[in-house]
């Protein structure tokens, strides 16, 4: 039932099978058509009954990260879920890893999810990640398309 996702992303317009569990499957493409170097492993590969994920982030960026806002976008069975937008990076006070980080440094870094905040209902969801290095988000500097399959609910 514990399983781990584990990718490494080169290739752009590549859809790659991330994990299969009884209860969840995942896969990813970029958004773009430019290659990256990206790892993301999370544990377990499971979505009902995890109370934590644990996540680590490797990635060569493509330009310095002075500043980087997240864009989080979240489709269920077509409907838009949830759109979330954070400051990570801002030059100020940074508390993140990856800020400061230069074009082509890399970036490590390990952080917990929790689960239980979110009850997934079965279903397909799109997921739509971007990095953009500023706040108008023209300059993107990282794009995800994943698609998660939740076989069962978890309530």
């Amino acid at each position: 039932m514990f399983g781990l996702i584990f990718f490494i992303l080169f290739t752009p317009g590549v859809s790659e099978f991330l994990c299969m569990s009884p209860d969840l499957e995942m896969s990813y493409t970029f958004c773009d058509s430019i290659a990256h170097t990206f790892k993301f492993n999370l544990t377990p590969c499971s979505i009902t009954n995890t109370p934590m994920w644990t996540a680590t982030l490797t990635w060569i960026p493509r330009s310095d990260i002075t500043f980087l806002k997240t864009v989080f976008n979240v489709w269920f069975d077509g409907a838009k879920a949830l759109h979330w937008k954070e400051v990570l990076c801002s030059g100020a006070d940074d508390q993140y890893s990856v800020c400061g980080r230069l074009k082509g440094e890399t970036v490590t870094t390990s952080f917990d999810i929790k689960g239980a905040r979110i009850k997934f209902p079965k279903g397909n969801y799109r997921i739509i990640l971007q990095g953009f290095s500023d706040d108008s988000e023209n300059d993107m500097a990282m794009c995800l398309n994943i698609t998660m399959v939740v076989k069962q609910d978890a309530f």
